[in-house]
């Protein structure tokens, strides 16, 4: 018989740990326990009970669904749920994992093309699923002022050829879905997060987002800058919306999760190159499109590349990554999806 151990420190919520032990591969107890809170007591008996007899390699729906079924209607879970027993359960079977079950690595900003930059996003995260590289935390930088529009958008849709030309602005599709994104060079911060689905195993979409931004927040709180999630994408503050996120989860246990923040944009300059451009600024707090979008500028008074060091030096210490660089057949391979896929006009245009 084995014994397997657990843990699950569920957003805004209680701990979560699993004790099992399982012979043949077959749960043979369970032990659920932590600081949440539970009424009546003797629901705790029921959810281990409805653990014994799964199989090890039980899905996660299928382990919520017996946790729910065995509580009932009447019971009151309090800083967690059957989600968040499941996590704790195949946490502790292997299933899933913690931050600290990986070996984290960070790159920082290298000034490239954007149409490489999208590009790295599917490279990076393939290496991941294929085990050549660890799970990475990657900043981005480029040179030419660009739009990078959602796998989903309609080029037409979003884009003002006309303020494109005019201001000379390079166009491209990403993989993940998500808004348009009004990138001049200098004027955001954009990051990659390259992982296994492993680590949001369990967790539904919109837990995973504030999940795998929760050192964001620890990091711009050392800024000065007190940020939380608005569901399902956004990153704000009291005094608006700095931010959004966007996810692509691939079919070989990898996920991309990306973010882009404002850090001082020409608001005016958006309006004339994306057409929903007043629409998008309407909930940043500005009454007029000439102005800018500069909110963690404004409020950290700081410039953007000490703001990127201290995200840095903040998911470092809290997973104790080292830093790393792109090595060249990533940037080779980044390089030639580029070219075929990402600097394409079908690519560009593929939703009319």
């Amino acid at each position: 018989m084995a014994e397997y151990h657990g843990e699950y420190k569920v957003p805004g919520g209680k701990l979560v740990v699993a004790d099992i032990a399982a012979d043949g591969g077959v749960i043979t107890r369970a032990s659920i326990n932590g600081d949440f809170f539970l009424e009546p007591d003797d629901a705790l008996e029921d959810i281990n009970d409805a653990l014994v007899g799964l199989s090890t390699d039980a899905p996660h729906t299928a382990i919520s669904s017996a946790v729910s079924e065995a509580v009932g209607p009447g019971t009151v879970m309090f800083g967690f749920d059957p989600e968040a027993v499941t996590v704790a359960v195949r946490r502790a079977l292997g299933h899933a994992t913690t931050w600290t079950d990986h070996e984290w690595e960070i790159i920082p900003p290298t000034p490239l093309p954007i149409a490489h930059q999208v590009a790295l996003d599917e490279v990076l995260t393939r290496e991941v699923g294929e085990g050549r590289r660890n799970p990475t935390l990657r900043l981005w930088d480029w040179d030419e002022p660009s739009v990078v529009i959602g796998t989903f958008q309609s080029y037409r849709n979003e884009v003002d050829p006309e303020g494109v030309a005019r201001h000379g602005i390079t166009v491209v599709r990403r993989v993940s879905g998500g808004g348009a994104m009004f990138m001049e060079a200098g004027n955001c911060i954009t990051y990659s997060l390259y992982l296994p689905t492993s680590l949001v195993d369990g967790l539904s979409f919109a837990d995973s987002y504030p999940f795998l931004d929760a050192w964001v927040m620890e990091a711009l709180a050392s800024v000065g800058v007190k940020a939380f999630y608005k569901p399902l994408n956004d990153i704000a503050t009291d005094e608006g919306k700095i931010g959004g996120a966007a996810q692509k989860r691939f079919g070989h246990g990898a996920m991309l999760h990306h973010v882009t923040m404002s850090y001082d944009i020409d608001a005016d300059k958006m309006t004339e190159v994306l057409r929903i451009g007043r629409e998008k600024i309407s909930d940043k707090g500005i009454a007029s499109a000439k102005k800018r979008v500069d909110p963690l500028k404004r409020q950290t008074g700081l410039d953007r590349r000490a703001i990127i060091e201290a995200m840095m030096s903040t998911f470092a210490r809290r997973y104790n990554a080292r830093r790393s660089a792109l090595g060249d057949p990533s940037l080779a391979a980044a390089r030639e999806l580029a070219a075929a896929k990402f600097s394409t006009e079908a690519w560009l245009h593929r939703v009319p």
